[in-house]
């Protein structure tokens, strides 16, 4: 081998040595550079053969059948028509004219096998306008560190939470979906979502409310900005009979200002908050409740009266408090039947799921079962090595695999630190206003 060639294989060397580390450590570069026109070329020539593989073609029209006859050829099967292709930093997006007869489910049922023709991470079909639909291919495993994309400023009540497997952004809108239900056992990655929701909610013009009944452990670093915090079930119980009283409150002042005159603007009717001025619009709540199971717990018989009560005013915010703006965000380790009366009624309020690793099959069942079991299946399936991963959906059926970024302890404390001058002031629930200056105080004297 002469020298000529020893430095060429040397440069070979060096230069898959370089793609691996790129594949590894950028891989959107190395997607968009070299994997993406790799995998178009796959797809343009394979193209036809992997339609009629999946039996995604479908026979020729009786125009054709009669230009083959009179042409003595043989008549094919027709191909959904590929019209254009977008290379994105994850993947690509095909979009595809259906043929006569086909529909979208017939390539969601494909997608399999799609993804496994083509080489493809994943593959997602979304249905567009009659006849056309959008098939998007994920090249790489966008999960494994997630990178959130540049987002525009969040709307209110409207932030990013986590990126889903098909690239996109996960954004947990309130008024789109009032309330939410957030399982996973420990070390799943709960804590880091709902650190995530606070650290987004912080700068924003809404009251922040928690209910942890672990003598305040998790939501208690947040007190600065939270308007109010229950530590035990005795003070939740109490807490969350003024949350009803400030939804029969604002209930009250949408009746006054509808004005049910003859002579009243139709205008001026409406049904929720939203409807009304912004002067007199009383702020948004947003209630955090960690470890739900702890409302349902019981040792005595004062204890199950104090529950059954505690249950029946949750219920009565899920059921109604949308339209007085209060939102709830209930999060636990486990959520069964087997929690008591008043547990299935709650979870039918709560459109949101959010289904992290589940130490047992009845919680994901609870969770995700009505959704579909598939998401059930998927819930069940994620890794322990894997934190942060979750199943969403909403009870209208649709759902995706999602990842959160990691939020670490510190860094959401921070931000609700600094927008600690936007705590709204309920005189509702003054009473359970946070003392901070009496908790810092407590920890100087500690340390000393």
């Amino acid at each position: 081998m002469t020298g000529g060639q020893i430095t060429a294989l040397i440069g070979l060397a060096l230069v898959a040595a370089a793609l691996l580390v790129l594949r590894c450590q950028r891989p959107a570069w190395y997607w968009v550079g070299f994997a993406a026109p790799a995998k178009l070329i796959r797809i343009a020539v394979t193209y036809r053969s992997a339609m009629e593989a999946c039996g995604l073609t479908e026979p020729p029209s009786r125009i054709r059948l009669a230009i083959a006859a009179a042409t003595n050829r043989t008549a094919t099967r027709m191909v959904p028509r590929l019209t254009r292709f977008r290379i994105t930093a994850n993947g690509m997006v095909l979009r595809i004219r259906l043929r006569p007869g086909q529909e979208v489910r017939d390539f969601q049922t494909a997608t399999e096998r799609l993804r496994h023709s083509w080489r493809a991470h994943g593959v997602h079909i979304k249905a567009l306008k009659p006849g056309w639909l959008e098939v998007r291919i994920i090249g790489y495993d966008v999960l494994r560190r997630v990178v959130m994309p540049p987002t525009a400023i969040p709307d209110l009540l409207s932030v990013p939470v986590a990126l889903r497997a098909d690239g996109g952004v996960q954004v947990r809108d309130f008024r789109t979906i009032a309330h939410e239900l957030v399982i996973g056992a420990t070390e799943s990655g709960k804590s880091v979502y709902l650190r995530g929701l606070l650290k987004a909610l912080a700068p924003q013009p809404v009251a922040l409310v928690g209910i942890d009944c672990k003598w305040g452990v998790e939501l208690a670093p947040f007190a600065r900005r939270l308007s109010a915090l229950a530590c035990t079930p005795e003070e939740a119980a109490e807490l969350l009979d003024a949350l009803v009283v400030e939804m029969t409150n604002r209930y009250e002042l949408i009746r006054s200002a509808q004005r049910l005159a003859r002579d009243t603007p139709l205008e001026s009717f409406t049904s929720d908050v939203w409807g009304l001025d912004e002067d007199m619009r009383p702020v948004p709540v947003v209630v955090f409740i960690d470890e739900v199971a702890e409302l349902f717990l019981t040792a005595t018989a004062a204890d199950e009266k104090r529950r059954d009560h505690m249950v029946s005013q949750l219920v009565r915010l899920a059921q109604l408090g949308r339209a007085a703006g209060i939102y709830l965000e209930v999060c636990g380790q486990r959520f069964g039947a087997e929690l008591g009366k008043g547990a299935t009624a709650l979870r039918a309020q709560l459109s949101g799921r959010v289904s992290h690793r589940v130490n047992e099959e009845t919680t994901a069942k609870m969770a995700l079962g009505d959704i579909g079991p598939l998401a059930m299946n998927a819930a069940t399936a994620i890794r322990p090595d894997k934190p942060g991963t979750a199943v969403v959906g909403v009870s209208s059926g649709s759902w995706s695999l999602i990842r959160s970024p990691f939020t670490s302890l510190d860094d959401a404390v921070a931000a609700c630190n600094e927008h600690a001058d936007m705590t709204p002031y309920l005189p509702s629930l003054d009473a359970f206003h946070p003392d901070t200056t009496l908790s810092a105080l407590a920890l100087v004297t500690d340390k000393a």
